[in-house]
């Protein structure tokens, strides 16, 4: 299969370039550096610039759109919201416009959200049913989905990608967090009692890839482990793995004087349940997280 990724050379897209090619398919990547393209996925992936290079005769049959600028990084001024809105929404947008001037469009369209769509969740259990939150990133990740839904039209099957902190060792959240937990500055966020939702990567990239090749699945998916935890069960289970303790706390006011709106990211509560990949069939390889951690730390 000939498959179009945008995002390739983010923590989930180096990885899924990788499965993809392995599994002998056809890759091209867009990317406003191809060097980077080369570096990180390959030498034999063709890598565009422009969605203008895309034509009929290229037989892509599928696009996996992973593309968004990093939403924790900076503060969110209204640049910065542009900036994040531009590399999620407008950019889905032109993957759309672009099958529509096509005689043949993709078959499937997998396209990246995030559980950040559900906003504040308190104690309640999301699945992928619950409704859209009202922040900012709430927002985003509706009119980011938003985007990707008029691919349908087309005869496109689009599935929309909700997904949950993913832990891998390459990068993320995990290798920001090992360092202090290492030296035993392990620290518990706020009250510590907030849900939080993650996944492992290998899950990540095997959902993907169920998505992608099973022809009933579409609409929004949760991608997220069955076991939520909450903070404090988060630091303290990462910091048993490490043999450290994690006595530490960080005060809620402190992230939210540092962070600003972003605190919400690390202080708010997502207890988020994926009911629909296990309905489909999907089973998670990682469902709890010790394993997990394990795994991921002995590499």
């Amino acid at each position: 299969m000939h498959l179009l990724l945008t995002g390739g050379t983010g923590l989930i897209g180096r990885a899924l370039c990788q499965r993809l090619l392995a599994q002998g398919h056809r890759l091209t990547v867009l990317s406003r550096d191809p060097r980077r393209v080369a570096r990180f996925c390959g030498p034999q992936v063709q890598a565009w610039t422009s969605l203008q290079s895309w034509r009929d005769a290229d037989g892509i049959e599928a696009v996996i759109n992973l593309a968004g600028e990093p939403i924790a990084d900076a503060a969110w001024s209204a640049r910065r919201q542009q900036l994040l809105r531009d590399s999620r929404v407008a950019l889905t947008q032109q993957l759309v416009a672009r099958m529509r001037a096509l005689q043949q469009p993709p078959q499937v369209l997998l396209s990246g959200s995030a559980i950040g769509f559900y906003g504040e969740g308190g104690e309640g259990v999301l699945d992928e049913s619950a409704p859209q939150g009202a922040d900012f990133s709430a927002q985003l990740c509706a009119d980011w989905e938003a985007a990707a839904l008029p691919a349908g039209t087309l005869g496109v099957r689009v599935a929309l990608l909700r997904t949950s902190v993913v832990l891998s060792a390459e990068g993320g959240m995990l290798a920001r967090v090992l360092p202090p937990f290492r030296l035993g500055l392990g620290a518990r966020l706020g009250d510590g009692r907030q849900w939080f939702s993650w996944i492992h990567i290998e899950d990540q990239l095997r959902a993907i890839l169920f998505l992608l090749e099973n022809s009933s699945c579409s609409g929004a998916y949760n991608l997220s482990a069955p076991q939520a935890l909450r903070n404090t069960e988060f630091t303290q289970a990462l910091a048993r793995q490490l043999h450290r303790p994690a006595r530490l706390v960080t005060p809620a006011w402190a992230l939210r004087t540092l962070l600003g709106e972003r605190a919400s990211l690390l202080l708010g509560s997502q207890r988020v349940l994926a009911r629909r990949l296990p309905d489909a069939g999907f089973a998670f390889d990682y469902p709890q997280l010790a394993p997990a951690l394990a795994q991921l730390l002995a590499r």
